[in-house]
């Protein structure tokens, strides 16, 4: 990949992995509920997930799925299945008591295997990673390991930043989620958002 080339998939990376979409609502959510530093499992497990995807799908896993209606339609209805558990998730999750209000220990957030595996029934994460590869993929250049190699890698550089903001901005939201009220309707509110995100799987 030439400098230019990578520059341009990064620019494309991080555009990417900023625009709106279940996972971003996930560390929204995440970063609302337990703060910073119990968040950020969940933002590895989210960007690191998605640049191994790019990578697997860009070296040729991509072709296989989509040629397969049989595969699509598993990961189409068990994408739906394990998106709505975890909206149903967030959305049941209970605000932090008074006693543990400081350090959220009553919340469960989702790990780093959780949000990585999220990413292989996320349907943002499969229209990313098979755009890039056709995009990004040339014939005349290097091997297509080490092509595949160099997407996951500037893919795991530009989502970095551009994820750590969402978590940021659900951290910035505990500030105005003070009352076990306000945080169990905002918990509504992005448990439906995940949820509605389904429509991706079905239509």
């Amino acid at each position: 990949m030439s400098p230019d080339q990578a520059v341009a998939f990064f620019l494309f990376a991080f555009a990417a992995a900023a625009t709106p979409g279940p996972s971003n609502v996930l560390l929204t959510a995440t970063g609302a509920n337990v703060g910073l530093l119990r968040g950020l499992p969940c933002l590895l497990g989210v960007v690191l997930g998605m640049g191994f995807m790019m990578s697997i799908v860009a070296f040729g896993l991509g072709s296989v799925v989509l040629e397969s209606p049989q595969i699509q339609e598993v990961l189409k209805w068990g994408g739906a299945a394990f998106l709505l558990w975890l909206a149903w998730k967030i959305a049941s999750a209970n605000p932090p008591t008074p006693a543990s209000s400081n350090t959220q220990e009553n919340t469960k957030p989702v790990g780093f295997l959780g949000a990585a595996s999220f990413q292989w029934v996320n349907p943002k994460s499969w229209l990313v990673c098979a755009g890039a590869a056709g995009t990004y993929l040339q014939a005349d250049a290097a091997g297509a390991l080490v092509q595949s190699l160099s997407l996951g890698g500037v893919f795991i550089l530009a989502a970095l930043p551009s994820t750590f903001l969402w978590l940021s901005a659900g951290v910035a939201l505990q500030k105005l989620l003070r009352d076990p009220k306000s945080q169990r309707r905002f918990n509504l509110v992005m448990g439906a958002l995940l949820a509605g995100s389904v429509i991706y799987f079905l239509r």
